[in-house]
């Protein structure tokens, strides 16, 4: 595969490489989805196997809705790490040990919002909708997402300073100055160096390995709902609707295609959505399109959708392997912790980017106003409560940050 980029892009890789290249090409996507993927639920307290497995299933059936079009894997979305834990931590505050299944609650009605929003594309065409999300409020609000996960990975690399630098020193090394396919697995390969400096260390208890069966079901845990935590995370979707649209451009251009035209931005959401609700409703976590892998579509120029079909099957396989979640449970916090330094900060830094790549003119005092209120409240912790007859209700965090930034993009005038 060395000289692969050298020649025409791969479209029909059983027909121009054979079944043996392709599977092997499935497994890469595999491996460079799943650091980010069990990271997530690691982060969240979710499962590990149901969030392989909902990775696969919903991959699989997304790309039926979408056409079989777009070479696209579907894996555990970072933006709702802080609104999760978030209600985790006020579900055990009122006593309840149940906090995962009603976030993954707020999740499904998060997916379906994107459902919503794929009928008014449908409708309305991506510009007019697309009109909501300038760069002046997606920028701070990818920049909001980062930062409201800085305390976690702070607080997890605090476990032991010594495993989250090394972690942390991989990572980097592995992204600036690798080559090849290792430099676009950075974040594996930091788990499994650290993994063995704290084995070597003394720091792996590996007890619940030998405890856990080859084979089984993953521990699904059907969502639960309730108002006041839908309030919490549902209205992340208005962040991650606009990571939905870039993400589909991102891999269009990498694949030199438009797939805002066909299979259409309607149907790429609707399968986001659809498959975000799905996997939550059996306590899984929020799906989003995969840069990663997009990544390994730019490096190998193999743009065939199989290929991340096969990464789905063998996605599916690792969540029916309880060995395996063990053994991912097994990896210190503080190693998580070290290289989520790197990956929440990149989030924060993309939004940065985000701001600058688009020229956005802070000499413009609505600009300064819209970025400040988004940031503000949306890392101030912001809570806005209201009621709707006999329900008190809130609007708090990222959610409402969006709202706000939405609303004050569409009612602040242009300077003349």
């Amino acid at each position: 595969m060395e000289n692969v980029k050298q020649h025409e892009p791969i479209r029909n890789s059983l027909e121009q490489l054979g079944v043996g290249k392709t599977v092997l090409l499935g497994m890469q996507h595999t491996f460079t989805m799943f650091g980010a993927t069990v990271l997530v639920p690691i982060l969240t307290g979710m499962s590990v196997s149901v969030a392989l497995f909902m990775a696969g299933v919903c991959t699989l059936i997304g790309h039926l809705i979408m056409k079989n079009r777009v070479p696209v894997f579907l894996g555990s979305s970072f933006a709702f790490i802080a609104p999760v834990i978030a209600v985790v931590g006020m579900v055990t505050e009122r006593g309840g040990s149940d906090g995962a299944q009603y976030a993954a609650g707020g999740i499904v009605i998060a997916g379906l919002i994107y459902a919503i929003f794929a009928i008014l594309i449908h409708l309305f065409g991506v510009e007019k909708i697309v009109s909501f999300f300038p760069p002046i409020v997606c920028g701070p609000m990818i920049m909001v997402i980062g930062l409201n996960l800085a305390p976690t990975a702070i607080g997890m690399a605090s476990e032991n300073w010594l495993l989250a630098i090394v972690a942390f020193i991989v990572v980097v090394a592995v992204n600036i100055f690798a080559k090849g396919f290792l430099q676009v697995i950075p974040v594996i390969t930091g788990l499994i160096i650290g993994y063995i400096v704290a084995f070597i260390t003394g720091h792996v208890d590996l007890t619940p390995v030998s405890q856990a069966a080859w084979f089984g079901l993953p521990n699904f845990a059907i969502a639960k709902f309730d108002l006041s935590y839908i309030m919490v995370i549902a209205p992340v979707a208005f962040a991650t609707i606009v990571e939905h649209i870039g993400d589909v451009i991102a891999i269009g251009a990498t694949v030199e295609d438009d797939f805002t035209k066909d299979p259409g931005l309607h149907r790429t959401m609707l399968a986001d959505g659809l498959m975000t609700a799905f996997s939550a409703l059996v306590g899984g976590p929020a799906n989003t399109t995969y840069s990663e892998n997009t990544g390994v579509l730019a490096l190998t120029r193999v743009w065939d959708p199989l290929v991340m079909k096969i990464a789905a099957v063998f996605a599916i396989i690792l969540g029916g392997v309880p060995k395996i979640a063990a053994l991912i449970s097994t990896i210190p916090g503080s190693i998580i912790g070290g290289i989520s330094i790197v990956l929440f900060g990149m989030i924060a830094s993309i939004g940065l980017r985000t701001v600058v790549e688009n020229q956005v003119d802070f000499s413009k005092s609505r600009n300064l106003i819209i970025a400040a209120t988004i940031l503000v409240l949306g890392i101030g912790g912001a809570v806005l409560p209201f009621k709707i007859g006999a329900f008190e209700l809130s609007l708090q965090g990222m959610g409402l940050a969006a709202i706000v930034g939405i609303i004050l993009n569409k009612i602040l005038p242009e300077a003349k």
